[in-house]
């Protein structure tokens, strides 16, 4: 289908896209690398006036090391992700879920800021995202601005990005020491996850001492598996991790949809975080 007509403009800096989105307001939207907002368009479910291409900014794009921490700018590109032997080494959780994403040609044009400010709870990153407890980073009129991932997230497809603010960079805590594995179910290959989940663990003395589960498709928004985080707190054996993982879907509002039913999703939320925390702590 042929998008409906809107005004296109293409800014070189930060400051630019930030000043040209305050103009525009909420009719205008932030064009990455387009594999989220230009299906959207030809479907004719997304009518801005105003479409902000923020492709050739130089400074949203990068992968660096700052502290402990891994920073990796908005316009990242998956397959920049995932090839970075930082992030394997910091954030192999990103990296090994990124790797998933849809297929080779999504991954050179799709980036890292536009999955997450996309805020689809399908989608495989922002999962992983809150799983690695990370924090992004907006600038808008006022400047800079700091958000945890637990609170970037507020409903479906919606973000605490307000619409004069533009997202430049993400930046994860390393985590070298942590073993991790994404697992996902999916109909058929490259499509989006039915679920997903993204897990984290740190093994101290032959126990699990901390995790961190990140929830694709369990709700309006990526979901954090309390529960079961703090269930295995402890566990030294595989069936502590089994029960463990069958509070997986405690407190999650899985939808319903011809791909599956939310009691189906809830016993995937538990069988893949089984598998996924087994994986995670090499006790599988």
């Amino acid at each position: 289908m042929i998008p409906p007509a809107f005004e296109y403009t293409r800014p070189t800096s930060v400051d630019e896209a930030v000043r040209t989105l305050a103009d525009g307001g909420e009719d205008a939207k932030v064009l990455a690398g387009g594999q989220s907002l230009l299906p959207l368009l030809r479907l004719r479910l997304a009518f801005p006036e105003l479409v902000v291409d923020v492709g050739r900014i130089p400074e949203l794009r990068g992968i660096r090391e700052d502290e402990g921490t891994l920073v990796i700018g908005a316009m990242t590109t998956h397959h920049d992700v995932v090839r970075d032997p930082r992030v394997r080494r910091h954030a192999g959780l990103l990296a090994a879920a990124t790797a998933t994403v849809a297929d080779p040609a999504v991954r050179h044009r799709g980036t890292l800021g536009g999955s997450l400010a996309h805020a689809d709870p399908a989608g495989d990153l922002p999962a992983v995202i809150l799983a690695l407890d990370a924090t992004l980073v907006a600038v808008g009129p006022g400047g800079r601005r700091s958000i945890p991932a637990r609170e970037f997230f507020v409903d479906y497809l919606q973000t605490a990005l307000r619409p004069d603010e533009l997202l430049v960079q993400v930046e994860i805590p390393a985590r070298d020491d942590w073993g991790f594995h994404y697992e996902k179910f999916q109909r058929v290959a490259q499509a989006w996850a039915v679920v997903g989940v993204a897990a984290l663990v740190r093994r101290d003395d032959g126990r699990i001492a901390e995790a961190r589960i990140g929830l694709t498709n369990m709700g309006s928004t990526p979901l954090r598996a309390e529960a079961a985080e703090e269930a295995l707190t402890g566990a030294t054996a595989v069936g502590a991790v089994r029960r463990a993982a069958e509070t997986a879907a405690d407190g999650t509002r899985p939808s319903s949809d011809p791909s599956a039913s939310p009691e189906y999703r809830a016993h995937l939320a538990r069988v893949l975080t089984r598998r996924a925390v087994l994986a995670a702590a090499g006790m599988g």
